[in-house]
C-alpha cells in the first residue's frame, strides 16, 4: 500500500515538480490547487513523466468547509506538504492584504484540521526571505530572523511561528520548515516547468520569454547594489533538485529519524551568483543574444543571499550540485517545447 502525501499547491512550479518526485519514490500525491497561478495541464505533464496522473481536487485552502470535506473524502493521508501561497516579493508589497490572507489563512485552515483527521507530519515551504537582509553571509539555520522586507517574506515568518506553536501544542505533530533561496529550471524531459500566469515576477521566466521574443526586453532591477556587477546576488537552485529534498523530508519524518519535532533546513547551492551573471551565462549556453536594460531597484529586494547548506547535506543526505549550465538548458528546452504549443495553438485556432 502506497503512502498517501498530501501536496497542496501541487500543480505549482515546485509542487508539480515534488509530486513527480513523490511518485517515483513510491509514494502517492494527492494534489490540491486552486490554479490561481498554475495550469490544470500540468497534471498531464506529470502523467507523461511518471505515467500516473495524481488525484486532483481543485480547492481553495481559505475554504474551509471545502477543505473539511476533502479530509472527509481522502483517508490515510500520512503527510502534508504545503507549498499552496502566494509568492512574488514585489507584487506583495504592492497587494498585502491578499498576501496576509492567501499565505496565513491558508496554513491556519490546514493545521487546525490535521488533528481532527490523524494527520501528524507537515513539510512548510519556507524561503530566505525570512533572514531579511543577513548581517553574515552564507546564512546558516542559526542565522537572526531579521525584519521582513516585504509582506511576502513576513507571511513565511508568522507561518513558520504558527507551525511551531501548534506543534508544541499538538501530542506527536512533527515539522520539517524547509527554507529555500531561488528555485530555477525544469524537468530534463521539458513536460513540466516554470509557467507563471501573465507577466513572470521571476528572473528566469522573463529570461526565457524575452530570449523567445514574448517580451521586447528584460529589465534588470539595480546595478547600484554593493556587488561586484552592482546587480542582486542570490543562491539559483534546480528545481529537481529542491523536489528531492521534499521528498526526503517526508522520508525522514514517517522514517521517525527527526531530532526534535521541528526541524529547519536551509536549501541552496552554498553559492551566490548575480542577476547579470545568471543572464550573461543564459546567454552563453542558449546561444541567444538579451536585449536588457538597467531598471530602478525593485521594492521589497534583499541586496544578497546566499545559503550554507551543510546542515541539509549532513542531516538529509541531500546536495544541490546539478551545473549551472544544464539548469540553464533546461530552463531554454522548456521555453522551445512552450513555444511549440503556441505555434500548435495558433495553427489550431
Amino acid at each position: 500500500m502506497k503512502k498517501r502525501i498530501l501536496v497542496t499547491g501541487g500543480t505549482g512550479y515546485i509542487g508539480s515538480h515534488t509530486v513527480v518526485e513523490l511518485i517515483n519514490a513510491g509514494f502517492e500525491p494527492i494534489i490540491i490547487d486552486n490554479l490561481s497561478n498554475s495550469n490544470i495541464g500540468v497534471l498531464d505533464g506529470i502523467k507523461r513523466i511518471t505515467g500516473v496522473e495524481p488525484i486532483f481536487e481543485n480547492i481553495d485552502l481559505k475554504d474551509y468547509v471545502s477543505l473539511n470535506k476533502f479530509f472527509q473524502k481522502y483517508e490515510g493521508i500520512e503527510a502534508i506538504i504545503n507549498f499552496a501561497a502566494s509568492k512574488a516579493v514585489g507584487e506583495s508589497v504592492k497587494m498585502p492584504v491578499m498576501y496576509y490572507r492567501n499565505n496565513i489563512t491558508s496554513l491556519l485552515n490546514l493545521v487546525e484540521l490535521m488533528p481532527k483527521y490523524g494527520i501528524n507530519h507537515i513539510v512548510f515551504s519556507s524561503s530566505c526571505t525570512v533572514y531579511g537582509q543577513p548581517d553574515v553571509l552564507p546564512v546558516t539555520e542559526q542565522s537572526p530572523i531579521q525584519p521582513a522586507t516585504s509582506p511576502y517574506g513576513y507571511t513565511k515568518q508568522v507561518c513558520e511561528n504558527i507551525i511551531r506553536d501548534t506543534v508544541k501544542a499538538t501530542v506527536g505533530m512533527k515539522s520539517i520548515l524547509l527554507r529555500y533561496f531561488n528555485p530555477i529550471g525544469a524537468h530534463p524531459s521539458a513536460e513540466i516547468g516554470e509557467l507563471p500566469n501573465g507577466v513572470p515576477n521571476n528572473l528566469l521566466p522573463f529570461v526565457t520569454q524575452t530570449a523567445i521574443g514574448l517580451r521586447s526586453e528584460l529589465k534588470v532591477f539595480g546595478n547600484d547594489y554593493n556587488t561586484p556587477d552592482g546587480s542582486c546576488i542570490r543562491d539559483y537552485i534546480y528545481v529537481v533538485d529542491l523536489a528531492k529534498a521534499h521528498v526526503m523530508a517526508v522520508e525522514r519524518m514517517l522514517d521517525k529519524k527527526m531530532k526534535r519535532s521541528v526541524e529547519v533546513f536551509n536549501l541552496g547551492t552554498g553559492t551566490g551568483l548575480s542577476v547579470l551573471e545568471i543572464v550573461n551565462k543564459f546567454m552563453e549556453v542558449s546561444g541567444v543574444n538579451l536585449p536588457y536594460q538597467i531598471a530602478p531597484r525593485r521594492e521589497g529586494d534583499i541586496e544578497k543571499v546566499w545559503a550554507d547548506p551543510s546542515l541539509a547535506n549532513k542531516e538529509l543526505g541531500w546536495k544541490a550540485d546539478t551545473p549551472l549550465e544544464d539548469v540553464l538548458s533546461s530552463c531554454w528546452k522548456w521555453e522551445l517545447k512552450l513555444q511549440e504549443r503556441r505555434e500548435k495553438d495558433q495553427q489550431n485556432s
